[in-house]
């Protein structure tokens, strides 16, 4: 083969250095009438080199005993104090053949990445193919073990693209095991593939090299995590997200949005396990590197092609759905908290709350072990700054108003940038997603409020936010949505009869309720009723007829809203006994429905067993109660 300085060579490694430059530079600027004009340009050369080296391999003839016509690996001398003995240098056999089947597989390995990218994935896939076959008899030495990894790399993605996660899986599982391997018994850089073609003028620093196999090593785990997550193992894919972000960031190889958003979703992930620190620490991360956009902290940001304008305007959109992921970690933080501290009818446990906070002191001692503990975000240049963020938003379960407040306050802060870009213009679903998250946020404080009067006025603010919206959505196009507000809006109004009739219980002096409250009373009970029977009414056919057989996603919520409706009108005060007796036959109807639709349709008692027995319990109840109005009515007449 030429030898490594010969004019042959130096003219083979040209083709190459301008092939890579087509390829990674060049194609950006391709026109979008012509897309893959310098990938093509590129793949042309790949293949003048390709007949080079098997024109080089030709005129060696069989001579591959002695002494070398002049070839020698770049990789073959110590670079940089690396030793010549431990995992294996060279190559099985001849080293020779191994040198020239490691070069002609690169040059396979290039091409087939070159199809991929210019969406020929069968071709793309017999080149690589290629490559496997002409290393495959090569022992893993540092010469070749960056080949190694990249071609199973790029097998994983071409396999995960056609959604055979299991082909990628294992692809992607040997190129893992190779790294380990190699790093456990040599742990030296390897040469790089580009290094194949190259002049020795031109060799990688040991810098350069450590930090290409690295970054092939880290797509590794990011296809690994993405193929963990298909095959439903979702805590394996975190783990392998979460190093995948450490890498990058320590790597510099990052772009600083992308790198926020993917740090962002881990931190659902978290949340769900009720790993809030872990949580806190990706949104904190993320919310800091969210912030270097718009510099250049890295190459992959410099390569972004955006115009200004859409840059911006991304930029925004990137941070309003990070600030959603605090949004979801401060509400899952307080419903998770509400869950532990309620006893069984939905009320605070006084004497749990007590027992809780007299062992905190224990759990911020456990929390500040595990942080030190954690696989932390950040260089130096921002560790600092991730640190500074966490310390403003708790991670341990509030046990009172004021870590509720707290916690509620880093929600509502984030709801307003989350709805700065989320417009209702434009991000209807989405600004009505918020909407109903700043809701359940009040919702979720207000179990901490001790004083009904504020509790009540929390929840008139959440009718205050959603009331307009449902109001104004047009039914056709977002039907589902309205069915949700009117939902919540028909608790909503429910749970602030109920606080206002308990404070009117307790401050009056005795059992009669005056002109005032009775009113109020009434209005939010009527308030309630009309939204549940709204969300009833929108499941009717066009000719406003109730279906028959209830669909399973309403079958709960519809027998629950005419649970509801029947018990709003038996509690309505009224004075005159027939607006009474009225109400008293609506809430006989209602509570009548749900047991005949129960008899119809046995599996749905199963959805509704709590109102199911009550309300068999009133359609017996209530007939005497109307019977004895109506006696009371004729008595008097």
């Amino acid at each position: 083969m030429a030898s490594l300085n010969s004019a042959e060579w130096r003219a083979v490694c040209d083709k190459f250095t301008t092939a890579q430059n087509l390829s990674e530079v060049e194609s950006r600027k391709d026109p979008a009438t012509d897309p893959f004009r310098s990938k093509y340009k590129a793949r042309e050369l790949l293949r003048e080199i390709y007949c080079s080296l098997k024109s080089f391999e030709a005129g060696e003839g069989e001579n591959e005993s002695g002494a070398e016509t002049g070839e020698q690996r770049p990789a073959e001398q110590p670079v940089d104090g690396e030793k010549e003995d431990g995992f294996g240098r060279g190559f099985s056999g001849d080293s020779p053949a191994g040198l020239r089947a490691a070069k002609l597989g690169a040059v396979e390995y290039y091409l087939g990445v070159n199809h991929v990218e210019t969406e020929e994935l069968s071709a793309g896939q017999e080149h690589l193919m290629n490559c496997m076959k002409l290393i495959e008899k090569c022992s893993v030495s540092s010469e070749i073990v960056s080949l190694f990894i990249h071609v199973r790399n790029q097998l994983g993605i071409l396999w995960a693209g056609r959604d055979e996660t299991e082909e990628a899986q294992g692809f992607l599982e040997t190129a893992e095991s190779i790294y380990l391997r190699y790093m456990k018994e040599e742990g030296s850089p390897p040469t790089d593939m580009a290094e194949y073609f190259t002049t020795e003028d031109n060799l990688l620093t040991h810098q350069e090299r450590t930090k290409r196999f690295e970054l092939a090593y880290t797509h590794t785990m990011y296809y690994l995590a993405q193929v963990y997550k298909n095959l439903g193992e979702i805590e394996r894919a975190a783990t392998y997200c979460h190093s995948t972000l450490q890498r990058q960031l320590q790597l510099n190889q990052y772009n600083p949005m992308e790198w926020a958003l993917n740090a962002a979703t881990l931190s659902q992930y978290y949340i769900t396990k009720g790993r809030y620190m872990e949580g806190r620490h990706c949104l904190s991360a993320a919310t800091v590197i969210a912030d270097l956009a718009g510099e250049v902290p890295s190459e992959a940001a410099a390569q972004e092609s955006e115009t200004e304008s859409e840059r911006r305007d991304q930029l925004r959109q990137k941070r309003a759905e990070i600030a959603r992921c605090w949004i979801k970690y401060s509400l899952n933080l307080l419903q998770d908290a509400k869950k532990l501290l309620e006893d069984n009818i939905g009320d605070l446990d006084v004497e749990r709350q007590e027992e809780l906070k007299r062992v905190r002191r224990g759990e911020e001692e456990e929390e500040e072990k595990g942080r030190k503990s954690a696989k932390l975000f950040g260089s130096e240049d921002t560790f600092d700054s991730i640190a500074s963020l966490e310390e403003k938003v708790r991670c341990l379960l509030p046990l009172d108003f004021t870590e509720a407040r707290a916690v509620f306050l880093v929600g509502q802060t984030y709801v307003t940038q989350a709805k700065d870009y989320f417009e209702i213009d434009g991000y209807v679903t989405d600004h009505i997603e918020i909407l109903q998250d700043h809701s359940a946020l009040f919702r979720s404080l207000a179990f901490f409020e001790e004083d009904l009067e504020r509790r009540c006025k929390m929840h008139k603010r959440r009718v205050d936010m959603l009331e307009p919206i449902c109001n104004d959505l047009n039914a056709q196009y977002y039907l589902l949505i309205r069915r949700q507000l009117m939902f919540e809006l028909a608790e909503t109004y429910n749970e602030m009869m109920d606080l206002k009739l308990t404070l009117a219980n307790r401050q009056a002096d005795s059992q009669s309720l005056d002109n005032h409250t009775i009113k109020k009373f009434n209005h939010l009970c009527s308030a309630s009723a009309k939204y549940f029977q709204m969300f009833l009414d929108s499941l009717c056919s066009p000719d406003g007829k109730f279906p028959e057989r209830l669909e399973e996603e309403v079958l709960r919520p519809a027998l629950v809203a005419q649970f509801r409706v029947a018990r709003l009108h038996s509690r309505l005060i009224c004075s005159a006994p027939a607006a009474q007796l009225d109400n008293l036959n609506k809430s006989l109807d209602n509570y009548k429905y749900v047991v005949q639709y129960c008899e119809a349709h046995p599996e749905a008692a199963a959805a509704v067993e709590t109102e199911l027995e009550l309300s068999q319990e009133m359609v017996g109840l209530l007939p005497i109660k109307i019977n004895r109005l109506k006696a009371k009515m004729a008595t008097n007449n």
